[in-house]
């Protein structure tokens, strides 16, 4: 079998407030190959990933990432690997948006093989079995803290025993008012649930600031202090992690590659490494991550806020782990997201979720739900069209 279209839609919301949803918009990947066809999503955005699907080639480390694609062998998980390092070669001096555009690339790769063998693609990766594990509500912090702890009873209320606040106002004033916040989600959520705290790197590299929030954290037993600072701030990770706060760190969603996560776990102390599949390259690079965290004793997470098919995307990287426990489940994306499956990775009786056991990623994406938001893009160069927006 060959690679023969690879068609990338441009999708988004109405309108798209400047909040921190990724929901918002969406990179949607079709990858078809005979009568086989596979679905990904890309973490970024969209249109600037079309470029680099596309841009005329720049000199001979910087080729569009379809000249690696298109064309190509698709018979094995090894083809994939394979087109993944032509990619990372090719397009070195683009790496990091044509990185981001083949992670959603590359998953539809995925679930393009697991179609064809009709096998999910955790046991494509060699896991025997997809382990349960502990879906936390991941949510923005409310404006005021009686916002928040609303949002904190209604997640309660459906069913959810952990729950995950960020962004927002945190970080933004004083440590009083985060505290407000923090005390807020722990009533609404109750003394018994896991509470895990994301600052959105809003401290940047300010080890100061982050550490004065350490005291109110622990005091409301927060499990995890997610992203206090930028992605590449190895070293004040690694120097917030020795302050021994009694809330272990949490990152990673900003790695653009396996080495950038194996950094983190190995200088910056993280205790949970938060991967997002359609941002680090896809399920390959992920599932490489998850083993390497699993050897040096850190439990490996997926970073998800969007869609039911970024979630199952996530969860198949570390589907077979009984260690890597808790897995993040988005809450609050807007429609757009909502509408792009036609089945949803539901919690069962016992709360927890797993990866799912039909072929491919196991979602089905609702082709005749999405075309409203489709966006209509063109894009040319010297009067030759590179790309219009497929037909779905």
């Amino acid at each position: 079998m060959k690679v023969d279209s690879v068609d990338l839609f441009y999708l988004r919301m109405p309108n798209v407030l400047d909040i921190g949803d990724g929901s918002q918009d969406a990179l949607l990947v079709r990858v078809r190959s005979g009568n086989f066809e596979g679905w990904g999503e890309a973490e970024a955005s969209p249109l600037t990933s079309i470029a680099s699907w596309i841009a005329p080639m720049s000199h001979s480390a910087c080729h569009p990432v379809i000249d690696s694609v298109l064309g190509e062998r698709i018979d094995s998980v090894e083809d994939i690997e394979r087109i993944s390092l032509k990619v990372r070669t090719n397009s070195f001096y683009g790496i990091i948006q044509s990185n981001l555009t083949f992670s959603g690339v590359e998953i539809a790769l995925w679930d393009l093989l697991g179609q064809v063998k009709e096998q999910p693609i955790y046991k494509l990766l060699g896991y025997k079995t997809s382990e349960k594990k502990l879906p936390y509500a991941s949510v923005l912090f409310g404006d005021t803290p009686e916002e928040t702890l609303n949002k904190a009873k209604a997640m309660r209320k459906v069913g959810f025993s952990a729950m995950k606040f960020g962004w927002g106002p945190f970080g933004r004033g004083s440590v009083e008012i985060d505290s407000a916040h923090v005390h807020a989600a722990r009533e609404g959520l109750g003394k018994d649930g896991h509470l895990l705290i994301d600052a959105g790197t809003v401290f940047n590299e300010d080890l100061e600031a982050a550490a004065a929030r350490l005291p109110m954290l622990k005091s409301a037993n927060v499990m995890w202090f997610e992203e206090p600072f930028a992605a590449a701030a190895i070293s004040a990770y690694g120097k917030l992690a020795k302050m021994d706060p009694g809330v272990k760190l949490a990152g990673g969603e900003g790695a653009h590659n396996p080495l950038d996560a194996q950094t983190l776990i190995d200088h910056g102390g993280v205790g949970f490494i938060q991967i997002d599949t359609g941002y680090i390259g896809g399920i390959g690079p992920a599932y490489r991550v998850a083993q390497y965290a699993t050897a040096r004793g850190v439990q490996f997470v997926n970073h998800t806020f969007t869609s039911q098919s970024a979630l199952a995307a996530s969860l198949h990287p570390y589907a077979g782990l009984k260690d890597s426990w808790i897995t993040e489940y988005p809450m609050e994306p807007k429609q757009l997201c909502v509408d792009l499956t036609v089945d949803k990775i539901e919690m069962g009786a016992d709360g927890m979720i797993s990866a799912p056991d039909a072929p491919g990623l196991g979602v089905t994406i609702n082709v005749d739900a999405i075309g409203k938001y489709v966006v209509d893009a063109e894009i040319k160069v010297e009067g030759k069209v590179l790309y219009s927006t497929p037909t779905l």
